[in-house]
């Protein structure tokens, strides 16, 4: 609980600050971290928390310079990182956010490091262009990722690793996919220059907004007119392309982008598989939300006599679990949860899922692979192997997306079983 009012600034630095020490401590921001916050005070802690894990490497450059020993508070040292953001990003609100961010300090640990916060964020703000060259000036630390993180991408795209950091540290570009079941693309177009919303065409129903809004105010959204999915995920559908009447089977499907993008391209009978029911509710809200129907269940893919009936799926989704190095501008907090370690921990994962998911496609079906990983562990060399075991899979087609301005980093893998 908290004193602090719900509309204040200080609140949403001391809330802020408790996601960031969770997530340092090993929590996934997926986990739900931020439902904990009250709705009235959640997008001010939004901004706050994933702003701050995104430029979490230049916030810990700067302390590492502004404090003479280790803090023996986490959420203090939190709730500076999350401050420090502030300060940079809002520099004309200077003097309130170090008010603010003193009186969020009064709610942790009895309020012992009131002065200490202030210290150091007055500090921060007499040294902050020494302190800002020399974190340019620092090839590691302004990449703002991992050591081990930057050497995979380093080894494997030797050319593009720059950009893909850069990209990494961006905030992520908002795109829609319009149900062309629904509205076409072009009249969607005309709904959201009405509302004074700026989009382009990109892919077959994809836009890419000029600037991302609120969900609430997209024309017909709760209505089922258009979804949020990044361009780079509309993909799936377009490449595994079922035909209308085909047996379907979207294998991980929460939350349901990409099952709704195949039921909207056509009629097909789907079902739709996820390891825990929240997460098949998830896909049944949005399956709901744009009036689509498929079967939702439930289960592990890999373990098929728990929810295969024996009959063949014409086509595969298999949008695998990964290290989700292609998205960590929407998950910033992944950047700092994963371990090198996890890289062949997925591979695991991948191909286990991959040799159970062939057995159920039919001879002549097809499978696609995804992954939103950039690391070839996960991607080209999960594949090379696959096919190494599978002699009657033959690659149709293999693409790797790199994260640009205007989609993440996604991998697809689009696999026929030979008749």
């Amino acid at each position: 609980m908290s004193s602090l009012p719900l509309n204040s600034l200080a609140y949403a630095l001391l809330q802020a600050s408790r996601i960031d020490t969770a997530v340092f401590g090993g929590q996934s921001l997926a986990d739900g971290l931020l439902g904990r916050v009250e709705p009235e005070a959640r997008p001010a802690v939004q901004d706050l928390v994933y702003g701050s894990l995104r430029a979490y490497g230049r916030g810990d450059f700067f302390l590492s310079n502004l404090l003479q020993k280790p803090l023996a508070s986490d959420e203090v040292r939190a709730l500076l990182l999350v401050a420090i953001y502030r300060l940079e990003t809002r520099p004309d609100a200077a003097h309130t956010v170090v008010d603010q961010a003193v009186s969020a300090a009064g709610e942790v640990a009895g309020g012992n490091f009131k002065a200490l916060v202030n210290g150091v964020l007055r500090n921060f703000l007499r040294q902050q262009a020494i302190l800002t060259a020399e974190f340019a000036a620092d090839p590691v630390a302004s990449a703002m990722h991992p050591d081990w993180w930057l050497a995979q991408l380093q080894a494997a795209y030797p050319q593009d690793w720059s950009a893909i950091v850069a990209a990494g540290n961006s905030p992520p570009p908002m795109g829609l996919r319009v149900n062309t079941r629904r509205v076409s693309r072009d009249d969607y177009i005309m709904k959201l220059a009405a509302e004074g919303i700026a989009a382009r065409p990109v892919g077959e129903c994809g836009l890419a907004l000029d600037k991302p809004v609120p969900v609430d105010a997209l024309p017909g959204f709760a209505d089922g007119l258009v979804s949020v999915q990044d361009p780079g995920a509309q993909m799936a559908a377009t490449l595994l392309d079922p035909a209308p009447g085909s047996r379907v089977l979207d294998a991980c499907a929460a939350p349901g982008g990409k099952t709704a993008h195949l039921l909207e391209r056509g009629e097909i009978d789907l079902l739709a598989l996820d390891l825990k029911p929240s997460r098949c509710r998830r896909v049944a809200e949005t399956l709901s939300r744009l009036g689509l129907n498929a079967k939702i269940q439930d289960a592990d893919c890999a373990k098929l006599t728990s929810w295969w009936d024996g009959r063949p799926f014409d086509a595969v989704l298999a949008d695998v679990p990964c290290t989700a190095s292609g998205v960590v501008r929407r998950n910033p907090d992944a950047k700092w949860l994963r371990r090198e370690a996890d890289i062949a921990s997925f591979a695991t994962t991948q191909a286990r899922i991959l040799d159970a998911l062939w057995q159920v496609v039919r001879p002549g079906g097809k499978l696609l692979y995804v992954t939103c990983s950039v690391f070839p562990a996960e991607n080209g060399g999960q594949i090379s192997r696959f096919l190494a075991r599978q002699p009657q899979a033959h690659r149709c087609h293999e693409e790797q997306l790199l994260p640009t301005a205007e989609h993440d980093g996604f991998f697809y893998c689009l696999l026929e079983k030979r008749a």
